[in-house]
């Protein structure tokens, strides 16, 4: 199943390239409803390296959906920088997604912004379809932080 963003941002390519990369990133446009801990020695590094990262994540902070690993490649894409996700659930819920594709995107766009986008390929088997509008909301929310922060953001 697939979920995808495909939005504009007030900023220039350069600062939304840094900024999907952040770990930092990740957990403002995911707050509250996902709350991301690193399991890695020493936290999270300052921007995402290309290998295996294993977090822990929680639903509002509090109600654990079990440990993960973000598994990060930076593929050459025609066109665009990209990075993609290519983890894997670990334990309790988040288990049960058997494939994870997330591919995160910037190209220049018209007035020295950015168009961005964001794609997850996901399957959990029979429960695909009962999980993916649970993945499109959060996606959405994920798309609304993206445009609020992005304004700020500085190459």
């Amino acid at each position: 199943m697939r979920v995808l963003l495909k939005i504009v941002l007030d900023c220039e390519p350069d600062a939304a390239w840094r900024a999907i990369r952040s770990p930092g990133v990740l957990g403002e446009v995911s707050a509250p409803l996902t709350v991301f801990e690193s399991l890695e020695p020493g936290g999270f590094p300052e921007l995402w390296e290309a290998g295996d990262h294993p977090v822990r994540v929680r639903a509002f902070g509090i109600l654990p959906l079990g440990d993960q690993i973000i598994g990060i490649s930076f593929p050459e894409l025609p066109g665009v920088r990209a990075m993609r996700d290519t983890g894997r659930g670990l334990d309790g819920p988040l288990a049960i997604i058997t494939e994870w594709q997330h591919t995160l995107t910037v190209a220049p766009h018209r007035g020295g912004r950015t168009l961005y986008r964001d794609q997850l390929r996901f399957s959990a088997g029979p429960l695909t379809i009962l999980m993916w509008p649970l993945y499109w909301g959060f996606w959405q929310w994920r798309a609304i932080g993206m445009k609020r922060l992005a304004r700020g953001w500085r190459a």
